[in-house]
């Protein structure tokens, strides 16, 4: 009983240090962002002595700040929207049918999502260049793809290969179409996948950098490509930057918030 009880205390003391050590960046960040530039560079205080919201002003009403998470925003609404629906009947496929080549395939799609994003960043420019994709939030979300697809489809499979097929001829048995039936009800039997799916194609699209910050000029500058520009003539902006740093990590906070108990149970079935 007392090593039961002393192994609990070491796992408790490991998990508060742990959260410590995990928080600390955030909680920096944020102090940061309610200091003034001259405090920042000044001495270290772990609380800033004269309070100000105006880093998050500059934010909320410089166009060129706030329009970077409209744009990040589009492009990985439309990214998640895409990549799930494609891998959707992907998956299924997968799941389902056995063909020539599938597991050679199928290997061949997560290849896709270990490769750089820099190897792919040169055949997008030149292709988007041509065509006119170049600065639209379509041409981000449509390079995104490459890496989320093959992600989400290995995700998928995993929840559809759980769902037994009987229910599949069930349905048709009883006279449902294909896009009934996976609508109607194989759908709502994987939407603990298809949370875990957009969550996953979520994260990697508003944080990649390389690829947002080529691809586009302008129209639609993603946040984090606007971060790495906050140097002028007075030098860094170190209190803006911290202040778009916490903003910036809101919206993935919210998302973990939504799909959190659809991670858990991804994690439960071993495709997480």
């Amino acid at each position: 009983m007392m090593q039961n009880s002393s192994r609990q205390r070491f796992a408790s003391a490991s998990l508060v240090v742990y959260l410590l050590l995990a928080l600390l960046p955030i909680y920096w960040m944020l102090n940061m962002s309610l200091k003034t530039n001259e405090e920042i560079v000044g001495a270290l205080s772990v609380w800033p002595a004269n309070l100000t919201f105006d880093n998050f002003k500059v934010i909320f009403t410089d166009p060129s700040w706030y329009k970077g998470y409209i744009n990040s925003s589009i492009f990985v609404a439309m990214n998640m929207v895409l990549s799930v629906s494609v891998a959707l009947p992907a998956a299924y496929a997968f799941s389902r049918y056995n063909f020539l080549g599938d597991k050679h395939l199928f290997f061949w799609l997560l290849t896709n999502r270990m490769t750089p994003p820099a190897v792919f960043l040169l055949p997008f420019f030149q292709l988007y260049s041509s065509v006119g994709l170049m600065d639209t939030h379509i041409a981000v979300a449509l390079a995104h793809m490459v890496f989320n697809v093959p992600l989400a489809v290995w995700i998928l499979e995993g929840f559809m290969s759980g769902i037994p097929k009987e229910i599949d001829e069930t349905a048709y048995i009883d006279g449902y179409s294909f896009p009934r039936f996976f609508i109607k009800i194989f759908l709502p039997l994987i939407k603990s996948g298809v949370g875990v799916t957009a969550f996953f194609c979520f994260m990697f699209s508003w944080v990649e950098l390389l690829l947002a910050r080529t691809l586009t000029s302008v129209n639609a500058k993603p946040i984090t490509a606007i971060m790495t520009r906050t140097v002028s003539a007075a030098g860094m902006d170190w209190g803006v930057l911290a202040a778009a740093g916490v903003l910036t990590i809101v919206p993935g906070a919210l998302m973990i918030w939504f799909v959190r108990h659809y991670i858990a149970k991804g994690f439960a079935m071993g495709r997480v």
